[in-house]
């Protein structure tokens, strides 16, 4: 099933990725597809690699745990884009290669520590709410250079980028504003810390042809690709057709 709906949607994807990336004058090679599995059941995660999408997203903990335990860390790029409670965040250690969403100081400090503990390092994105929406999670605009040098001086922590969910709705203008926010703020962020690294993880099923034309390096994708998540459908640990 989700092998075949990958035929018909991943060229169609990356044929948007490849319009809105040229229109900005980049390369498509410059955004990096995030398959989102999380919902999913292993055959979905299976299918995204035998159609070549290495990079893998989950949103919560547990169900990142089971699929690792399942597939493995060699050939797979694991993403944590969902909200991390504090007390899950050691799992994360040696696990997820990139946590989209530190979008607290006291989640950057508890996430640190257990890197520095496991004597290991983090990479991460530090959320942002270029929105102002107050349901969504992330560093208030405003203080956002701030937070971000403060979670770059965490000793654990490799501070890759930054990440922003836009409100969801169609209107160009307020989602290539939200995009754009995001932008300006990394790039006032590396003019006081050249450490924080250039990734812009923006862009949904929804939004993806803004975000890529607004800056994004990293997109999150996933019922673009696999489809919603159909009641029933087994868990993530279980195989299914």
């Amino acid at each position: 099933m989700y092998a075949e709906r990958l035929q018909e949607t991943l060229p169609r994807v990356r044929e948007v990725i490849r319009d809105a990336a040229h229109a900005a004058g980049r390369t498509e090679e410059s955004v990096r597809l995030v398959a989102v599995t999380k919902g999913h059941p292993l055959a979905a995660v299976r299918a995204a690699l035998a159609a070549g999408l290495t990079d893998l997203g989950e949103n919560r903990v547990g169900e990142l745990e089971e699929k690792v335990r399942a597939v493995g860390r060699e050939g797979v790029r694991w993403h944590m884009i969902g909200h991390v409670q504090r007390r899950k965040a050691p799992a994360l250690v040696g696990l997820a290669h990139l946590v989209h969403s530190v979008d607290r100081i006291a989640l950057a400090e508890r996430l640190g520590r257990a890197a520095v503990a496991a004597q290991s390092e983090v990479s991460v994105l530090v959320q942002v709410n270029t929105s102002g929406e107050e349901a969504k999670g992330g560093f208030p605009l405003r203080e956002a250079v701030e937070g971000v040098l403060r979670v770059a001086e965490t000793a654990g922590l490799r501070v890759e980028g930054l990440m922003t969910m836009a409100p969801y709705v169609d209107d160009e203008r307020v989602l290539r504003q939200a995009f754009g926010r995001l932008r300006e703020a990394l790039a006032d962020v590396r003019r006081h810390d050249a450490r924080v690294g250039g990734e812009l993880s923006m862009g949904m099923s929804n939004d993806l042809r803004w975000a890529v034309e607004e800056g994004s390096t990293m997109v999150r994708i996933g019922t673009a690709l696999l489809g919603p998540r159909t009641p029933g459908e087994a868990p993530a640990g279980r195989e299914v057709g």
